[in-house]
């Protein structure tokens, strides 16, 4: 031990039982304090020397996360399930719309190339009130029943009458046309509900806020389409059929964008798979009677 007034008292002692324990501390009196412990079990530990601002460091480094890095963590973990919460959901809801599109396929083509299906539809024509009345009931009950379109089986139920009903009134207009015509019109079909619905996914604009505007749009072209059946002239039915399929278009971008969902305003819960699903098969459908009007008028 070594003692000078006014300057340093420092003691130091170690202690050896097979395996070294050494302390040692230093005061200066008015100036600093530091304090090293060193401790050996059999192997060397890092020695360090803490002054009380490093202290205050380790507690802080070695403390609880507060709160703004727990809510960060937490919000951080929540975006994550939320996006793939909602990327299932899209591989579901375009799972049933190829399913469905698939169904109406078939239908229209037993209705084009067969011809015993084709006159058997035509002299029946209580088939087409019935599959018309079905359409507009279970549409309605899915549009307006939560109940309906969200607990299962019965989502799929009346998605199935729903679409069957749909199929069977498609394939009947479709054999009012020639083979030719249809086969083109469900070309120019895919190929713009393909392009419309990259163009959805890859652009910044945001369509859901447009409902209310499509919905107006679409009032007008109910009234222009029963002024277009009542005076039947040709170029104002092709002016309608196009007007008809540039706002179908505009719905399947807006349709699109809502199950999406992300940073668009609005969106589509997860629950609504079915809801979104018969959204975005009405719009192709639609866009393809359109379609298949203009090519029809053009080639008489």
């Amino acid at each position: 031990m070594k003692t000078r007034c006014g300057d340093k008292v420092g003691i130091q002692m170690n202690t050896q039982y097979g395996d070294e324990v050494g302390i040692q501390m230093n005061t200066m009196y008015g100036n600093e304090v530091g304090i090293q412990m060193n401790t050996r079990y059999g192997d060397e530990s890092r020695k360090e020397t803490m002054l009380p601002q490093q202290q205050d460091q380790e507690r802080v480094m070695y403390s609880e996360p507060n709160d703004e890095e727990t809510q960060f963590a937490n919000s951080d973990q929540f975006l994550f399930s939320e996006k793939s919460i909602r990327l299932g959901f899209i591989r579901k809801v375009y799972s049933i719309l190829l399913c469905q599109l698939m169904v109406t396929c078939a239908f229209m083509t037993i209705f084009l190339y067969v011809h015993e299906v084709k006159e058997y539809s035509q002299k029946n024509i209580w088939l087409w009130i019935v599959a018309f009345v079905l359409t507009f009931v279970t549409i309605i009950a899915m549009a307006c029943c939560e109940t309906v379109r969200r607990n299962f089986p019965m989502n799929l139920i009346f998605l199935s009458i729903f679409t069957l009903c749909e199929s069977y009134l498609l394939g009947a207009v479709a054999s009012c046309y020639d083979a030719e015509a249809v086969l083109i019109a469900a070309g120019i079909t895919a190929v713009v509900a393909l392009s419309l619905t990259i163009f959805a996914f890859q652009t910044k604009w945001d369509f859901t806020m447009m409902g209310g505007l499509l919905f107006v749009f679409l009032i007008v072209l109910i009234v222009f389409g029963i002024l277009a059946a009542i005076l039947h002239n040709k170029i104002l039915e092709i002016v309608y059929a196009s007007i008809g399929a540039l706002i179908f278009s505009a719905y399947l971008v807006f349709d699109t964008q809502m199950m999406m969902g992300g940073k668009h305003k609005y969106s589509l819960s997860p629950e609504e798979y079915i809801f979104a699903a018969l959204n975005l098969y009405l719009d192709v459908i639609n866009l393809f009677l359109f379609i298949l009007r203009i090519v029809g008028a053009a080639r008489n």
